[in-house]
Parts: structure tokens; sequence; C-alpha cells
């Protein structure tokens, strides 16, 4: 793998930073404040990745993914997840249908709303696993299969999923096997002071600013493809993997603190979305190659959902967010001698 990007590829990750702007652009005109979340939504479309957004209600979740779908020039389907919601009303069903000029009956599929390019799985943990597992094949896979067939989903595909976390009643928590699907899991939190009196002002006077697409399919293909070829130094990779591995409390040399408040850690699939979301935001600051600082900016939303906490951690409040803030500092960004550290060995085993 080269060390550098290609003259191509330069101005093919410039186009990169410019959709960006435009985009951040666009939706400030129905979203207001929430940098951090809309960054690292973005960083998902880019890279190719699903993600989790997180928080109470009233916090415009379900706005943002339906601003960022009216954004891009692609086909948009929310489905509302409810209990009794089946896996057909996802995927999609097979009807009888009569043909008329030949009076003969046949089964045609009906494609559900998983084959749209974008797809909201709204309050998604208000719905049996039986139906949450619907949407695995098809985040992993790219595909669905029914009747023997392999149905291929729309280029690009981007599952957005919501949920609340205060109200627990009647809800139905992802099993990690789903979570870890998604690339993100993106914390929504409450607006500051001056974004709440923007937002009351603006949407209790009437004004309502139609959105213009600003990305089609093929642009979006284009510039997911040029994020594969972004260069990452074999010490930046050495790095992912030190982080990673320092949350599996079974594997041996751990810090005592992964020791003390983890159950189970992060598999080889966080090393894998650490790299590609690095390299997004890479480009996005003007970068063409990955930096230690990438990776640390994006290690919470990519191991806060694979990190699976204790009774320990959950009695003294040490959530994944903190046990991830405590191994970057913990974990060196470059590997000390072996002589001198017989865990970084392991690490690299």
């Amino acid at each position: 793998m080269t060390d550098k990007l290609a003259s191509d590829d330069i101005a093919s990750a410039q186009r990169l930073t410019d959709a960006y702007r435009a985009l951040r652009q666009e939706m400030a005109k129905a979203i207001v404040g929430q940098e951090q979340v809309l960054e690292e939504l973005l960083i998902c479309l880019f890279a190719r990745g699903h993600a989790i957004l997180e928080g109470v209600p009233g916090l415009a979740k379900t706005l943002m993914v339906s601003s960022l779908a009216r954004c891009l020039k692609l086909d948009f389907a929310r489905i509302q997840f409810t209990p009794d919601l089946m896996p057909s009303d996802i995927t999609g069903t097979e009807v009888i249908q009569e043909d008329r000029a030949t009076g003969r009956r046949e089964f045609q599929f009906l494609h559900g709303p998983v084959f749209a390019n974008i797809v909201l799985a709204d309050e998604i943990n208000r719905t049996p696993p039986k139906t949450q597992s619907a949407l695995l094949e098809s985040m992993q896979e790219r595909q669905v299969s029914f009747g023997g067939k392999r149905l291929p989903m729309k280029d690009p595909f981007l599952v957005l999923a919501t949920q609340n976390p205060i109200e627990q009643e009647g809800t139905y928590p992802l099993p990690e096997a789903q979570q870890d699907r998604f690339m993100f899991k993106i914390f929504v939190g409450y607006p500051k002071w001056q974004e709440e009196f923007e937002i009351i002002r603006l949407t209790t006077a009437g004004l309502d600013q139609p959105l213009q697409p600003v990305l089609d399919g093929p642009a979006i293909l284009d510039l997911q493809h040029v994020v594969r070829r972004v260069p990452v130094a074999d010490d930046v990779i050495e790095y992912v993997m030190r982080l990673v591995r320092a949350t599996r409390v079974h594997e041996g040399d751990v810090p005592e603190f992964v020791k003390e408040y983890v159950s189970w850690g992060a598999g080889p699939r966080a090393c894998q979305f650490l790299i590609l979301g690095a390299k997004v935001r890479a480009v996005l600051y003007g970068r063409y190659h990955v930096a230690i600082e990438d990776i640390q900016a994006i290690a919470a939303p990519v191991l806060r959902h694979r990190i699976v906490t204790n009774f320990s951690s959950d009695a003294e409040g040490f959530t994944s967010d903190k046990i991830v803030a405590k191994l970057i500092e913990t974990i060196p960004a470059t590997a000390p001698a072996m002589a001198q550290s017989a865990s970084t060995a392991k690490f690299l085993k």
C-alpha cells in the first residue's frame, strides 16, 4: 500500500470535503447545533457504516435522519418499530398475483421498506429480537434471503436506528451481535442555551426552509470508494489493535480497571470501523493520511456499544465512555520496546 494518495484520489478527497461542508450547511437549515452528532452521522455515511442514535425524546433524532435523506437524492423509508411488528413487515413478503392476460396466478415478492437507500429504524428497541434480527443480513451482507433467492439491497445503503434510553418498559434491548453491526453508537444530548433559544424561536415562527439535494447515489459511492484508498501507517493500525485488544478482559494482560469493570470487550469489527471512520475524519479535516488523533476522536462512538460492563461498573457509574477515555490515557500511541513491555508483545501477537 502506498503512503500517499494519487493525484486523482486527492481531487476526489477534496470533493468529499466539499460535499461534507455542503451537507452540513444544508442540514443547518433544519437542525440547530448538534455539531458532533452530525459529524459522526456523516462519517458513517461516507464509511459505508450504520449508526444508532440514542437520546431522550424531543432531541430531533428522527428529524436529523429525515433531513439527511432530503439532502441526498436517495430513496428513504421509515420503519416505526412496535411490539407487533413482524420480520416480513421489514423485508417484504410474497403475494399471489394474477396475470390478467393469461389468467395464470403466480407468487410475486413485494419489497419491504428495508430496500430503500436510507432506512430509519425508529425506536428499534420497541420490537422483539425476532423482528430486530430482520435487519441483520441486510446490514452485514447487504442482501435479503427469501424463498431460496438472494435479493440485493440498493447501493448506497444506510441504516440509522433510534432508541430512547430512559423508557425501559415494553422495550427489548438489542442483542450484542446486532449492536456490533452498527459502526457508531451516537449519543444525542441536550442543546446548549443559545442553540435551544434558536430552536424555540425558529420552530414557533412558522418558518420552513426546504432542503435541497446535495449528493446523489453515484457521487456517494465514488466518495465511499476513495475513503478506502486513504493510507494508514502500520503504527496507527498497531495502536488501534492495542486499544481494542485492551478491552478483552479474557485475553490475559489487560489494564486492571478493565478487569474490574468489563465483562466482554470489542471484537475485530471494532478495529475495522476505527480505521474506516478515521480515514473519513482525516479527509474531512484536510489530511490525506490517518493520524492517532483521528482514532482517538471516534473511539467512543465505535467502542461504547461493544464494551459490556459488569455490575461493579454499573454500581460505581464507570460507564463504557469512561472506560474508553481511560484506555486512551493508558494505551501509548507508540508501541514500547518489546524488552521494556511484555504486555505490548502480547497485544501484538
